[in-house]
């Protein structure tokens, strides 16, 4: 079985990638052959299934070039993913759309299909849960829409906060303001915030209050109106503690819980609340669940692997004797 595509000059050089690596990586996923041409590919495979999956990534890959987003490793094994779901058009779909423009004026955009399914479902409800691995954006993205909101005055203030939960090693006793103690613990929130209206910019936010930071324990007795709420590492919050977050919820304000279920560091026996809230409200109104996969991990090609070393390792674990840490199985609808 073998198809050609027809590519020009300009889209071979972004597509292909530097000396063919990307036509190198679809063809060991797919075990397919890719030649390279003056006038485009030609693929062979052993089934024609394989060879149309090829076909469809190319073409796939040469459409988000053509949205103006860069075709690279992360790129690839993303529409790689969607392929073999069937769900390619959901891939170049989500390279369409701009979620915000960060502060040097780059337009900041979803790159997984997954990553389009959180923003909609951000648009649609006030309160939206985010359960997913580490790199898929979770809190970037959620930090790119508070963003948005703020800057189109939809909001009058960025309420950032998560529990002060240390992940494994003990930081001992932090010195100065609460600030200064809570500053390690929201850094993530911080990086996001920076790329998007710049570090001065922010501090002087923060300043007038417009951006606040707090630690999940503050925010009892309060209520958040006007406000876009972030709460990051939601799977370290006990389902207490999430009731009491959610219920902090005011007039004209939207709120976003992320959190990796993978990763939990609670101790003493306390159990996260994350994926048992995320069933429990799944069917209100105006709440959003979205969970993302290891398809939607968009740091470096490595970390995908090395997710799913730790989720087979985890499985075959809980399998046998001696899990190394049982964790609330994450609800899916």
């Amino acid at each position: 079985m073998q198809k050609h595509i027809a590519f020009d000059g300009v889209s071979q050089q972004a597509v292909f990638g530097a000396f063919d690596s990307n036509l190198r990586a679809v063809e060991k996923a797919l075990a397919v052959s890719i030649v390279s041409r003056d006038d485009g590919v030609d693929i062979s495979g052993d089934t024609e299934e394989a060879v149309c999956q090829a076909v469809h990534t190319l073409e796939a890959l040469r459409a988000i070039h053509q949205n103006g987003e860069p075709v690279n490793d992360i790129t690839v094994s993303s529409v790689l993913d969607s392929v073999r779901t069937g769900d390619v058009s959901s891939a170049v779909a989500a390279s369409k759309d701009t979620v915000a423009i960060s502060y040097r004026g780059q337009p900041i955009k979803c790159r997984t299909a997954g990553q389009k399914r959180f923003i909609e479902t951000i648009k649609k409800n006030t309160i939206t849960l985010c359960i997913g691995p580490a790199g898929t954006g979770k809190t970037f993205l959620a930090a790119a829409m508070a963003v948005t909101a703020f800057r189109g005055k939809e909001v009058d203030r960025i309420v950032l906060t998560r529990p002060a939960v240390e992940a494994g090693e003990k930081l001992g006793f932090l010195p100065g303001d609460l600030q200064s103690k809570v500053d390690p613990y929201l850094r993530p929130l911080y990086d996001a915030l920076y790329d998007m209206l710049g570090t001065d910019k922010v501090k002087d936010y923060m300043e007038k209050g417009a951006i606040e930071i707090a630690p999940l324990a503050y925010m009892r007795g309060r209520t958040l109106n006007n406000s876009y709420v972030l709460i990051d590492e939601a799977q370290n919050i006990t389902l207490s503690s999430l009731k009491m977050a959610l219920t902090r919820l005011g007039a004209g304000s939207k709120m976003i819980l992320t959190g990796d279920v993978t990763q939990i560091d609670l101790q003493d026996g306390q159990e996260s609340g994350l994926a048992k809230c995320a069933q429990m409200l799944a069917d209100i109104e105006g709440i959003g669940v979205v969970h993302l996969h290891n398809a939607d991990v968009v740091r470096h090609r490595l970390v995908q692997e090395i997710v799913r070393a730790f989720e087979k390792e985890e499985n075959a674990a809980k399998k046998g004797k001696g899990a190394p840490r049982p964790y609330q199985k994450p609800f899916y609808r």
